[in-house]
């Protein structure tokens, strides 16, 4: 069970706890098509809410796919004067709590989990859990024929040493290829083609565990992952 107040203020990003009594008190909200003005009234998460006619369907938590483009940071305030990915989600789908799963740098796009689970991020990005994440890499110069050996091995990026990842080259652009690696280390993409000698000139996430980026996703745009979908992102 849950307070009627709770269930609308946590749904609805822009309604705070306060707001959503004084709505309930105002006779705004029904439940079940019954109008109700105590906040305190208890319903349960499949009850049929309704503020001013429109359904709030209740959502325990929501997971976001981003495509993310370059100027944007991974965090919940601005850094720098850089506005946040969290900026770009949709009113229609922003509610409290949101934070970007995992971080990409300011210059690198695609795809960003943003949500509200911190239970499902922690099981993400815990280096016990070795999801993997696989990005779209162009180089300064053109692939070396020894890359996929060297990076199955796990480079030394100054000190650290990289867990195996998984190379390979374009067949039509010797300066482009896909890696996938099983960890989150601080520029690690950049750093591991650095350490063989090389310049990561452009960069872009496509998948986070067995979920790809929705290729007809714009940059900049948002869409709501289904939850039959969420599990794909722990998946190896």
């Amino acid at each position: 069970m849950i307070r009627t107040d709770k269930f609308i203020s946590s749904q609805l990003a822009d309604i705070s706890r306060s707001e959503a009594k004084a709505l309930i008190r105002s006779g705004r909200v029904a439940v079940d098509g019954v109008t109700v003005r105590s906040p305190d009234t208890q319903i349960t998460p499949q009850s049929v809410v309704t503020l001013d006619g429109k359904r709030i369907t209740y959502k325990e938590h929501i997971y976001i796919m981003l495509n993310k483009p370059s100027g944007y940071v991974c965090s919940t305030k601005r850094e720098g004067g850089c506005p946040t990915v969290i900026e770009l989600v949709p009113p229609y789908l922003k509610r409290k709590g949101l934070f970007a799963a995992g971080r990409l740098d300011k210059d690198t796009e695609g795809f960003v989990l943003i949500t509200d689970d911190g239970e499902l991020a922690h099981k993400m990005l815990a280096p016990s859990s070795h999801v993997p994440k696989t990005y779209f890499v162009r180089l300064e110069q053109p692939c070396g024929e020894d890359y996929e050996q060297r990076l199955a091995q796990g480079v030394d990026i100054g000190g650290e040493i990289c867990r195996p990842a998984v190379f390979a080259a374009d067949k039509f652009d010797e300066k482009n290829c896909t890696l996938i690696i099983h960890e989150g280390k601080f520029h690690q993409v950049k750093r591991m083609f650095a350490s063989l000698g090389n310049k990561v000139v452009y960069l872009k996430r496509t998948a986070i565990g067995a979920l790809v980026l929705d290729p007809n996703l714009p940059l900049g745009e948002c869409l709501e992952i289904m939850h039959k979908d969420v599990d794909k992102l722990l998946c190896h």
